[in-house]
């Protein structure tokens, strides 16, 4: 296995909470309805089409069209986001620093739509620490797919078999691997330390 010259985080998940359900436990308060929105009105797929570029006002106007009695709610999605990424993990943020202040080259990769990317990085200064983001709402590609990978390994100089990749999807983390990365699934910030430790990586 080649030593590791680049470190690349994931950030939804990884460094900062993301959970739909906490403005949509109080704007649909019975957990049946609210599955139901989620599965077949506001759902991943829905989603990750922001991340990969789509406007908010495209999706929500696809979705008011297929279910106009849902209007409101769907306009929610986007109104109460702000809401559904409430925190960052310091003990994960913590692991990323480190590395930085330990002299590796750290970047992020992130499924993101662009707009609420922006907001984000407002509210979470650490996300100005690494060399830089591909946002995948910028770049109109997203993980798992291959272009995104080679993408990132252009815009920031990387060798792809030197560089590990940390998500906390496992297709994603096949979706590096296939594009000659190496990449380990993120479950927390103890285990990543013990990931990195195991592969040479000091912090």
């Amino acid at each position: 296995m080649s030593e590791i010259k680049h470190i690349v985080f994931d950030i939804g998940k990884v460094l900062i909470h993301y959970d739909p359900d906490l403005p949509f436990s109080r704007l649909i308060p019975d957990a049946e309805e609210r599955r139901w929105f989620f599965e077949n009105v506001c759902t991943s797929p829905w989603n990750i089409e922001q991340d990969r570029g789509r406007t908010w006002e495209e999706a929500e106007a696809l979705l008011i069209a297929e279910h106009p009695d849902h209007e409101e709610n769907i306009r929610n999605f986007r109104r109460h986001w702000h809401e559904m990424v409430p925190h960052a993990y310091e003990d994960s943020v913590a692991v990323m620093t480190d590395l930085i202040d330990a002299g590796h080259d750290v970047t992020m990769l992130t499924n993101w739509a662009a707009d609420t990317f922006v907001e984000a990085r407002s509210r979470f200064p650490f996300l100005d620490r690494p060399r830089g983001v591909t946002v995948s709402g910028e770049v109109k590609m997203i993980k798992p797919e291959r272009g995104i990978y080679d993408h990132h390994v252009r815009a920031f100089g990387l060798e792809p078999s030197k560089s590990l990749f940390i998500d906390d999807s496992q297709k994603n983390v096949d979706g590096a691997i296939a594009a000659g990365w190496q990449a380990v699934l993120f479950t927390d910030a103890r285990q990543l330390r013990s990931d990195l430790a195991a592969l040479g990586v000091e912090s």
